[in-house]
């Protein structure tokens, strides 16, 4: 049955870039049966006007015939009605497939409909991989200038300026075209007085750079600050934060995420692309109605942009995939994932093309391993696991705890201060240490990397017996001073990044999380695997190592540890298990530590979840107070939709409004009144009979509408939501017919129905509220604030907490 009434009843606008930036969403593709009983839907178009009171002969069309701006759009911090949403794509899906039939135009737009899916995917995969390569090579350049120049050309970085220099392989770093400030300024690079102005030079860009991207973000675009991801993850489960994908986001957020990452700040860029992608998909929506107009439809095109921002942030199209699917998504159908897949594989492929750091990988850090691991290293490979789990629990209860502090206190007001204190403390202190003072990518990189015989890093001093070698494989060695230099360096690095990155994230900043945690773990990793290294190489006569690792043998390599322990440390924070696994093996490029990997992630989130329940990003959900109703938790209390309801025991009646008894003048009262989102229609107040459910918004609209356009609408008008009007006086005003507004399938339960069935309907279905009947008459309303209020209660936390209406 094609349902005519119900999808008259929800008109979209041609919004502006700034509407349309009320992106939010997700829900299950619920479809209303074709078998359903008519309710009046089967007309072939609107009942006419009875304009003349009680059986009138003047007929007038409803004015509400030709779509009307904002009808059937939704108000900022408000949920989506993804059933009406859902609704909406079918039925317009039916005509134009009914259409098609009809004439080769309509044959042509059914195809280019269909195809519109696949080329938004290209076009996101495009702007998200040349977006990307920008912020890479921009953000490398701009790191090396706080050390130098390149003086055949400032707009080189250190290691491209150094490309066409003679200079030997092992002082490849130093070339006559590449200056420090100190060889600029003074003249000579070497002394006590040379290294001071280098080391003011390094703090004066470190914070020139963060306090523009702060002043940046605070005029222009409050939006652009954090990560995004628990914004994202609130709007693909249904919720409107009107301007958080615009234009001005996605400008200020690639600025600003250049000059973050330049300053030295402990944060990465990978969790805010995940941000610039979902702001370039939802801008291209624009080019397409399909998406445009419809809210279930661009959420899709969000899930796919998440992937897309994954795959340029860490080269792993796969692992994007699959991060969209694990952690971002809400909603994620089989089409999401095909689409999701090909706008990952377009945005790998159009940063590779670039090669923004001229060598061929999509990142900095990407190793290959082609050692072995044996079975007794299962056993450091979980103690790193340990540590990441309490690493990500002892992480999260902290930046919370600092986080509501900003909140809660003066703190919050001065976030201009707050970034230039913080940049200072991280560049002064990171300075003096060589491993601080690199950006975390390369950092990262030096910690994976495995030491050949032309690495001339400290992590590669060990002393060499040349005896022993056997091609390009290096037996385990004795470490070298250079090694046990790089050890303590390394050591005191790891408590700056613990605890610095605490009071990093969540500045008014982009600050990604990945890279950090990455590199708390890649440190530890890598210390730990020396000690084993070391322990080997002196005890190889040891029982668990003589089966094994012979004398003059490669057995040991410090890098995979350095990896297992990122990958710890990444899911002890994050909670990732499955796509975190995939994207450390894309990056890795090996197979065979497939199990490593495992191991550590799993044991990592055990050790996590056993301390607390949440990932970062669902507490920050959590403590910014959003209606993110989490589809993984169980509901397992013994309550039912009486306890939840509104009204409850001593409140107020519901508001209500009668189908053919309200005057203009009585709805717009009810409409002042009160600030709910919409109001249930019954038959009259004394049989509290359903008859559907309206919104706010769209009676406001269509109000006053009917009184600019219509002849005759006074406040002494009947509304009346019924096919027919009611009979009144000859003498009565014009009526104003508003059933095409008329919700005529809401969402009921009965008051005894448990609310673990009332959770999982509004988990599956994505509502926005449900009304509880008994014996067949209205009782009261749930809204999903009502169910998350409840669940918070029963938890013993705020119900208060959450914060928007």
């Amino acid at each position: 049955m094609d349902q005519k009434g119900y999808r008259r009843g929800s008109f979209q606008s041609s919004t502006s870039d700034e509407d349309m930036l009320e992106i939010a969403g997700a829900s299950l593709d619920f479809s209303v049966a074709d078998d359903d009983p008519p309710l009046d839907r089967e007309m072939g178009g609107f009942s006419s006007y009875n304009g003349g009171g009680m059986n009138g002969t003047s007929t007038m069309m409803d004015f509400l015939e030709e779509p009307l701006p904002g009808v059937g759009t939704y108000e900022d911090f408000n949920t989506i009605d993804w059933v009406r949403e859902k609704s909406r794509d079918r039925d317009r899906h039916r005509e134009i497939t009914s259409r098609s039939k009809e004439s080769t135009w309509a044959l042509i737009h059914s195809v280019s409909d269909a195809f519109s899916g696949w080329l938004l995917m290209l076009l996101i995969g495009l702007l998200a991989g040349s977006l990307a390569g920008l912020i890479d090579i921009s953000a490398h350049w701009m790191t090396d200038l706080k050390e130098g120049v390149c003086l055949a050309g400032f707009w080189f970085n250190h290691e491209h300026c150094c490309w066409k220099s003679n200079t030997t392989f092992t002082d490849r770093d130093v070339c006559p075209e590449w200056k420090s400030w100190s060889q600029l300024i003074l003249g000579y690079g070497e002394g006590a007085f040379a290294y001071i102005l280098n080391y003011f030079m390094y703090v004066v860009w470190a914070l020139l750079f963060s306090l523009l991207a702060v002043l940046l973000v605070k005029g222009f675009a409050p939006y652009a600050c954090g990560s995004g991801i628990p914004e994202i993850k609130t709007i693909l489960s249904g919720f409107i934060i009107r301007g958080y994908l615009g234009k001005w986001t996605l400008i200020i957020k690639t600025i600003t995420l250049v000059l973050a990452v330049s300053s030295g700040l402990s944060l990465g860029k990978e969790g805010p692309l995940v941000h610039v992608a979902c702001c370039c998909g939802n801008i291209l929506c624009h080019l397409f109605t399909k998406y445009r107009k419809n809210e279930a439809k661009r959420r899709e095109v969000l899930s796919a942009a998440a992937a897309a921002g994954v795959s340029v942030a860490f080269g792993a199209p796969i692992g994007g995939v699959l991060f969209s699917l694990e952690e971002v998504s809400y909603y994620f159908p089989l089409k999401t994932l095909w689409r999701s897949f090909f706008a990952a594989l377009v945005a790998a492929f159009t940063l590779r093309s670039i090669n923004p750091f001229g060598n061929s990988r999509l990142v900095l850090f990407y190793v290959e391993f082609h050692m072995p691991w044996h079975l007794l290293e299962l056993v450091p490979f979980i103690l790193l696991g340990i540590f990441g789990g309490l690493w990500g629990a002892f992480f999260i209860r902290s930046n919370i705890a600092w986080c509501r502090r900003r909140k809660t206190t003066k703190l919050g007001k001065y976030p201009v201060l707050e970034v230039f204190v913080v940049t200072a403390i991280t560049a002064i202190l990171a300075f003096p240490n060589e491993y601080t003072r690199m950006s975390t990518s390369e950092l990262i990189s030096e910690l994976f990397n495995d030491c050949g015989i032309l690495d001339s890093s400290k992590l590669c001093e060990y002393v060499n017996d040349f005896n022993s070698t056997k091609g390009d494989d290096l037996p385990d060695r004795a470490a070298g001073p250079g090694v046990y230099t790089a050890m303590w360096q390394l050591a005191l690095a790891l408590i700056m990044k613990v605890f610095i990155t605490i009071f990093t994230f969540g500045m008014k900043v982009p600050s990604g999380l990945f890279i950090p945690s990455m590199a708390v773990g890649a440190i530890a990793g890598r210390l730990l695997g020396v000690a084993v290294e070391q322990l080997a190489y002196y005890h190889h006569d040891w029982a668990i190592f003589s089966g094994w690792c012979s004398q003059g043998a490669d057995c040991i390599t410090p890098g995979l540890y350095a990896m297992v322990g990122a990958a710890a440390c990444l899911g002890g924070v994050t909670r990732m298990t499955v796509s975190l696994v995939v994207i450390m093996f894309e990056l890795t490029g090996g197979l065979e530590y497939i199990v490593p990997l495992m191991a550590a992630a799993m044991t990592s989130k055990w050790v996590a979840d056993a301390i607390g329940r949440e990932g970062i990003y669902d507490a920050h959900i959590r403590l910014n107070g959003y209606p993110f109703l989490e589809a993984k938790e169980e509901f397992s209390h013994k309550t039912l939709a009486m306890d939840v309801m509104r009204p409850r025991r001593n409140d107020p009646p519901l508001t209500v409004i009668t189908q053919d008894s309200m005057t203009v003048e009585d709805v717009e009262t009810i409409v002042n009144d009160t600030t709910y989102s919409g109001y249930p229609v019954v038959v009259s107040r004394e049989s509290q009979r359903l008859v559907g459910f309206v919104l706010r918004r769209d009676l406001i609209i269509s109000i006053e509408n009917a009184r600019k356009k219509q002849d005759g609408i006074v406040s002494t008008s009947i509304i009346y939501f019924t096919d027919h009007s009611p009979p009144l006086p000859p003498s009565s005003p014009s009526m104003l017919k508003l059933r095409s507004i008329l919700d005529l399938s809401p969402f009921t339960v009965t008051d005894q129905t448990p609310m673990e069935i009332v959770v999982d309907i509004f988990r599956k279905l994505g509502l926005r509220q449900c009304l509880v009947t008994h014996n067949g008459k209205l009782l009261g309303i749930i809204t999903k604030k009502d169910v998350l209020k409840h669940i918070a209660q029963l938890a013993n936390q705020d119900p208060d907490s959450i914060l928007f209406n």
